[in-house]
């Protein structure tokens, strides 16, 4: 369980980074603040269309009697708006990350430049970053929708399925999202998706203390837009130590920290916004 309390450490340790580099903070909120607008919008949508919906997808209970009818569209109805809220929950990092992928870039890049040494680039424009962020996160949503599928089934087994079941289900969503929020921090690496998945699986139970606390959190989707820059912050900081990724000289780096020497990194790397 020691990994699962370095996975928890890093996530910390990228809400202090934030915390310590404010203008970063706010610059990493704007995604998640535009992202949350366009869910609440949809979400208002549907629970003003949700009735609709359902009457138009049971032409069949037209001739039902009351109060048959107006249970089982009610039921339906809910069913509806819940599940669009489940879509909602599963789906807000990855359109958050792939709506802010150069506001995320740019901040993952500075946490590399503040902990030294090399700051890697990807070189790829940034249509191209976007094309394989959106194709990497479907990938990821078809995974963990297929595990909710085979969780959901397991749910209806007595004492499992309303004990284990549902801590599977947070260790399954943790992973995923310690799997997309690294992807920022790798895909500078030119880490393949498969590749990213290998090198957390070897970390299993650091990937599950990251991810797990963090999707507990994201349950509030409010919470998960003041969350999301430390997220990509802490995933930095854990790639790092994953790859074995240290700072050219401890001493330099403090020296700079003082300001006795010149910065290596200067205000080179940060393509999306002038440091």
């Amino acid at each position: 369980m020691r990994d699962f309390g370095v996975g928890f450490k890093y996530l910390l340790q990228g809400q202090k980074w934030v915390g310590r580099h404010g203008r970063w903070f706010g610059f990493g909120l704007l995604p998640g603040l535009v992202t949350l607008v366009l869910y609440a919008g949809a979400l208002v949508g549907l629970g003003y269309g949700a009735d609709d919906l359902a009457a138009w997808a049971t032409p069949f209970a037209d001739d039902w009697t009351s109060p048959w009818i107006g249970l089982f569209r009610g039921t339906l109805t809910a069913l509806v708006f819940t599940f669009g809220l489940f879509l909602a929950v599963i789906t807000f990092t990855a359109v958050t990350l792939l709506v802010g992928q150069p506001f995320y870039e740019s901040l993952s890049e500075q946490v590399d430049r503040s902990e030294g040494g090399e700051v890697p680039e990807s070189g790829l424009p940034l249509w191209r970053e976007l094309w394989i962020s959106a194709r990497d996160s479907l990938r990821v949503v078809l995974r963990v929708a297929f595990y909710g599928v085979l969780l959901f089934a397991c749910g209806f087994i007595p004492v499992v399925g309303q004990t284990v079941v549902p801590v599977l289900g947070f260790c399954v969503s943790g992973f995923f999202l310690a799997e997309e929020l690294t992807a920022v921090a790798l895909q500078r690496r030119g880490v393949e998706l498969k590749e990213r998945l290998r090198m957390l699986r070897g970390r299993r139970l650091a990937a599950l203390g990251f991810g797990v606390p963090l999707t507990l959190s994201f349950l509030v989707p409010f919470v998960a837009v003041f969350l999301m820059p430390g997220a990509v912050a802490g995933a930095t900081l854990m790639v790092r130590e994953l790859r074995g990724e240290t700072a050219d000289d401890d001493s330099e780096k403090k020296d700079q920290g003082r300001g006795n020497l010149p910065s290596t990194g200067g205000d080179q790397g940060v393509h999306h916004l002038p440091h």
